[in-house]
């Protein structure tokens, strides 16, 4: 019978050694998941129980036990040859992305949440990077704009046909990307519709620059008060909204109401963007203005006779609207501190940013707060 493989004895000065670099979890993943299986083979786990508990191969397993008995810790640290530190693909990133942004049950691991320790383990097991270092990951992340953020509550989706059409809806996007190549009947351009509002006339929470109070006196300082609003008799107003993904551009008018007339008035303006021989997809939520009913079917003959593919979100899924990301951006730089007068003054500063969004559609502010906001 073959001797079973283990590790050498070990020091008590190697074993501590061994169970800091373990629990630090900092530095090289690789480092890390070597010493991990030099200390459970220090406590008498045997090759395959390693391998298992491991996600790796027992050929692994006795490769990482024979070089760390020929070369101590010098056999932990990963053998590169020098230079810069690697760079990792678009490719790559965006498949570091996807997995941060996922849950750790999707990808097969019990754990509720990620952490940069548990995160860049599954990475280099998985393959998708062949070392990354935890401050590395904590880097790239921040570049991609995904940050540790508490969890909110939200309403998980009863759709039965929620696969179908996320699913739908991301083939969309990918074609809109120019990440995947366009098949028969699918569209040239793809556009997100929804509704921002109700738009009251009431103070919106804001900031603004100010000179410091000095006096220490209360409500003494030059900060900007906003009135109390108990009663609001003007009623609200509605903004019907798309965005182009093919030219980057935002489109509204702004409606007192937002029935299935309204919607269609504006749909005839939105098909009036592309020539009629380009087949566009409309991705919108599940309101009721905007479907086809059995006493109503104007929306469906609508876009059967315009060239339109409309396709709806599942119910409670608006995150899939890259719309949303936009609605961000204009609450934040359009209506945050203000207090209009009147419905006619919020609507022309409203009109007013969407053209100079639409003409600064580069603005490192503006594509910051969007890529922060935006999900799909």
């Amino acid at each position: 019978m073959a001797e079973r493989v283990a590790v050498r004895d070990i020091t008590n000065e190697e074993g501590n050694k061994l169970l800091q670099i373990v629990r630090r979890g900092s530095g090289s993943v690789v480092r890390w998941r070597r010493a991990q299986i030099v200390l459970w083979s220090a406590q008498r786990m045997d090759v395959p129980a390693i391998a298992k508990i491991a996600f790796t191969s027992e050929d692994r397993v006795r490769e990482v036990i024979h070089n760390f008995n020929r070369d101590g810790f010098d056999s932990l640290a990963p053998k590169y040859a020098g230079g810069r530190p690697p760079k990792f693909s678009a490719a790559e990133r965006a498949e570091i992305k996807k997995i941060a942004l996922g849950r750790p049950t999707d990808y097969g691991e019990p754990f509720s949440t990620w952490s940069l320790t548990k995160l860049a383990d599954h990475l280099v097991r998985k393959g998708v990077v062949d070392d990354i270092s935890h401050e590395g990951l904590r880097a790239l992340l921040r570049e991609e704009g995904v940050s540790f953020q508490a969890i909110k509550t939200w309403k998980t989706s009863n759709d039965p046909d929620f696969e179908v059409k996320k699913n739908r809806i991301l083939e969309l996007y990918d074609l809109a990307d120019a990440k995947a190549q366009p098949k028969e009947g699918d569209p040239d351009v793809v556009i997100c519709y929804d509704e921002f509002g109700p738009l009251n006339l009431q103070p919106h929470p804001g900031r603004h620059w100010a000179e410091r109070d000095t006096t220490g006196a209360p409500r003494s300082g030059p900060r900007r008060r906003m009135r109390a609003t108990f009663t609001r008799p003007n009623g609200v107003r509605h903004l019907l909204a798309a965005y182009d993904l093919s030219t980057d551009k935002l489109y509204g008018h702004v409606k007192s109401k937002k029935g299935r007339t309204d919607f269609l008035a504006f749909m005839r303006y939105v098909r009036t963007l592309h020539p009629a021989h380009v087949r566009i997809a409309i991705i919108m939520d599940n309101f009721v203005p905007h479907l086809s009913t059995k006493k109503d079917t104007r929306v469906g003959e609508w876009a059967k006779a315009n060239n339109v593919e409309l396709a709806y979100t599942p119910h409670y899924a608006s995150w899939l609207n890259r719309i949303e990301a936009q609605f961000t951006a204009l609450r934040y730089f359009c209506l945050d501190g203000t207090d209009h007068e009147s419905h006619e003054a919020q609507a022309f500063l409203i009109r007013r940013y969407i053209a100079w969004r639409n003409r600064h559609v580069q603005d490192k502010a503006l594509r910051e707060l969007v890529k922060r906001a935006n999900v799909a």
